[in-house]
């Protein structure tokens, strides 16, 4: 396996193992909607950009109460639903986890 790895890849690698990553490899789409769980709330909306620090989500809500959460991700369904008015921008350093969304974003205050 490393006999087939070119020279760029085992330079990553090395910088890997020694904690110097830095790579371009970013886990976010452009487009694609999330949940995300920070620090001190809970958002769903669309990935508009995403840079070194800060992310910015359109059509977004804060989700208030997400009632159950295997139930919310699987059915859709929220308890609690502010909407924001415009872009939200996220400071990335404040994010605990996310996973994609795959239902309608809410739009309406509940």
């Amino acid at each position: 396996m490393l006999q087939d790895m070119k020279v760029s890849d085992l330079m990553q690698l090395i910088d890997i193992l020694k904690g110097n990553n830095n790579s371009q490899f970013c886990p976010w789409e452009i487009g694609k909607s999330y949940f995300i769980r920070t620090v001190t709330m809970h958002l769903i909306g669309k990935l508009k950009i995403v840079s070194d620090k800060e992310m910015v989500l359109t059509d977004a809500s804060w989700i208030a109460d997400s009632g159950r959460f295997h139930n919310a991700l699987k059915s859709g369904s929220l308890d609690e639903i502010e909407p924001f008015v415009d872009d939200v921008i996220i400071n990335r350093d404040s994010i605990i986890d996310a996973t994609l969304w795959k239902h309608l974003l809410p739009n309406e205050q509940k």
